[in-house]
């Protein structure tokens, strides 16, 4: 089982919470150790808003523990229903995801039955809010998330093993059912690697000249999920029509094994590009090659139309043509972004790739 960066953050803000409240004798440390393991997030942004959302429920499920424990004393009936009130007053606010927190809080100010009940309510809370602080301190200092080598890392790697799987396709050389299973677990690796992004996203940066680089970044990743989605189409389309193509014209499979392997081509080459492996190369060469390449695919199709006498494997065609066009007109937007961005930060022009895009 590989060890990701937030559970060693996890175990790290558990110890220094832990520590912390040995230090200072709080009573019961195991509360801060608990509530520290619920604040860990996966980026220092949401880390901050987490801390805010959970000093507010925190609060809440202090006052009333308090307020219940000194009217009507600890009684597991009382427990019991302060519980439901601060889960229904954290719902009422929008901030269910605090809501352990908040409970955890109740039920450490509340067991006391002694005579000093505010006195220890105060200390329970302090050390619930000490595993809070602790949690937040170790996001921001260690292990900070890196979301954009990664979000980069996971792009070229499922972009590399749907290409390869096109190309099968494209040949006839794939096996039916392992396709079908790798294209499902292409589709849940596409998800994951959306959720990545939005982390990507909300990372904050915190230099101004960096502000621009980032939203062009977001902008090139944006465009490459898309782009790397459409190939996903296009292995889709051409895994449900793999009965169907060898009906076609001898002509048309010539023209599309044309197509997709210079649309692959491409698609590798602008990966190449975007991290400087490559040397500069003008676009209008490219985009007339893919003009003319586009040009062929549809004469061929009309002619296998004009030719073919069963309709309905013509119409199963059309959406694999439909999806090589779109994958080719996203590709050239892709290829003007990177050189746009090339263009205004040559300094940061380049993309370090992840050691491990898993």
């Amino acid at each position: 089982m590989k060890l990701g960066a937030r559970i060693i953050k996890t175990g790290i803000a558990m110890t220094l919470a832990l520590w912390i409240a040995g230090i200072l004798n709080l009573p019961s440390p195991a509360f801060a150790g608990i509530s520290a393991i619920f604040a860990i997030q996966p980026t220092i942004y949401r880390s901050y808003l987490s801390m805010i959302e959970q000093i507010q429920a925190n609060i809440i499920g202090a006052a009333f523990a308090i307020a219940f424990g000194l009217v009507f004393g600890p009684h597991p009936f009382i427990i019991g229903l302060t519980v439901v009130i601060v889960i229904m007053i954290n719902l009422r606010l929008k901030i269910e995801n605090t809501i352990a927190v908040s409970l955890v809080t109740v039920v450490a100010i509340m067991e006391s039955q002694g005579d000093h009940f505010l006195q220890f309510a105060l200390m329970r809370f302090g050390t619930v809010m000490l595993g809070v602080a602790a949690a937040f301190l170790v996001n921001l200092i260690f292990l900070p998330p890196k979301y954009e080598k990664k979000v980069y890392s996971r792009i070229v790697a499922n972009s590399e093993e749907i290409l390869k799987w096109i190309r099968l396709s494209l040949r006839q050389a794939s096996e039916h059912t392992a396709l079908k299973e790798d294209i499902d677990k292409l589709k849940d690796k596409m998800i994951k690697l959306d959720q990545l992004y939005l982390l990507y996203k909300e990372e904050r940066t915190y230099f101004r000249q960096n502000v621009v680089a980032k939203s062009r970044k977001l902008v090139l990743f944006r465009q490459m999920l898309l782009v790397t989605n459409k190939a996903l189409s296009i292995l889709r389309n051409l895994h449900r029509v793999e009965n169907e193509l060898p009906h076609t014209t001898e002509k048309f499979r010539e023209q599309l094994e044309i197509e997709l392997d210079y649309l692959l081509n491409f698609h590798e080459r602008i990966h190449l590009k975007l991290t400087g492996k490559i040397k500069a190369q003008s676009s209008d060469l490219l985009y007339e090659e893919l003009s003319r390449n586009k040009k062929n695919l549809m004469t061929s199709l009309t002619e296998y139309q004009n030719t073919c006498k069963d309709h309905n494997c013509f119409y199963h065609i059309i959406p694999l043509v439909g999806s090589i066009l779109d994958y080719s007109e996203q590709l050239e937007h892709l290829d003007t972004l990177i050189t746009s961005y090339q263009s205004h930060h040559k300094e940061d022009s380049e993309i370090e790739l992840s050691s491990d895009p898993e």
